[in-house]
């Protein structure tokens, strides 16, 4: 109970000092600014109601971007880490080039995918991809190395072939590592999405944020952002659901 009451309550807490806070003008007074533009959660609510077609319209069309996106992933990912393990000189000579592509921030490659791929979802996909990518791969290729030499030597004294390694040993071992990589890139995939419709795009959360931002609707943006952090808690939970039931041996 602790794991739910506890949490639950520091963010009625919250909450609850927000909304006192906004309404006093204490956070609008604090920031010199206009109280209008510092929304109550009630408002916050309200807005979330009164464009709650809008917002799941908009909602949906994220979601299909974060969850194809993580899903190409989190396939480039397994495939780096598994493919590239018997071949160390490969491994050696990608993962550094890896490693340096996450030091180009993401927001620098979303417009070159625009112009190449167009306003479609193509660029979305790709975003989303690259973000997810990397936490799963190095966190595969971590579990990959993390055999044990010994358990290996036994195998392979016991005549096992190369697919019973694959399937019995260094799989099991990777797996913990690869759900650990999933969790982190489904929590930024969000993220990722966002900036990708921020470059280019006419529909989708980051893009009603856009365009309430325009309009000082600060309400409704705090209403999405609401929306974005509700899906990636919800994906993580998935995550997090799918580990327990695949690594049952953890």
């Amino acid at each position: 109970m602790r794991r739910w009451v506890l949490p639950a309550l520091l963010i009625a807490g919250l909450v609850g000092a927000w909304q006192i806070a906004a309404t006093t003008g204490a956070i609008a007074d604090a920031l010199n600014l206009d109280p209008l533009l510092i929304p109550s959660p009630a408002e916050i609510a309200t807005a979330l109601w009164d464009s709650r077609s809008l917002v799941a319209e908009n909602a949906w069309v994220t979601l299909k971007e974060i969850f194809f996106g993580f899903l190409i992933g989190l396939a480039a990912g397994l495939a780096f880490g598994f493919l590239l393990r018997p071949f160390e000189t490969l491994r050696l000579t990608f993962y550094p080039l890896i490693v340096a592509s996450q030091a180009i921030p993401i927001i620098v490659f979303a417009p070159i995918l625009v112009v190449w791929f167009g306003y479609g979802i193509g660029p979305k996909l790709a975003v989303v991809a690259l973000v997810c990518f990397f936490p799963i791969a190095v966190a595969t290729a971590d579990g990959l190395r993390a055999v044990d030499l010994q358990a290996v030597k036994m195998m392979r004294t016991l005549d096992a072939s190369r697919r019973q390694l694959l399937w019995r040993l260094e799989m099991p071992t990777a797996l913990p590592f690869t759900f650990s990589g999933a969790k982190i890139g489904v929590t930024f995939a969000p993220i990722a999405a966002v900036f990708g419709e921020w470059v280019g795009s006419d529909s989708g959360l980051g893009h009603l944020i856009l365009q309430d931002n325009a309009q000082l609707n600060t309400a409704r943006v705090f209403a999405a952002a609401l929306v974005l952090s509700a899906i990636a808690i919800g994906l993580y939970g998935l995550v997090a659901l799918a580990e327990r039931r695949v690594v049952t041996w953890r």
